[in-house]
């Protein structure tokens, strides 16, 4: 039995459709993304924190932490 040649993409998608794909991607985009401060993503053009979406979920679930956290009185 003979196996069958494996499939690229560019076989299937003509040259000139991934062309026009890769365009509209650019002009998808209606605000410049700024670049994360923490770790180089993209991030919202936020002047007060430029954090991407990770980061910046990261960042709150670090603030619950500390404020569930029961002072200790002595």
């Amino acid at each position: 039995m003979k196996r069958k040649a494996p499939v690229t993409p560019e076989a299937v998608i003509a040259p000139e459709i991934l062309d026009e794909a890769k365009r509209s991607l650019d002009t998808d985009r209606a605000t410049p993304m700024a670049k994360c401060s923490v770790c180089g993503g993209d991030a919202n053009p936020n002047p007060v924190e430029q954090l991407c979406w990770v980061c910046r979920r990261l960042k709150i679930s670090a603030w619950r932490d500390v404020e569930s956290q029961v002072p200790a009185q002595e």
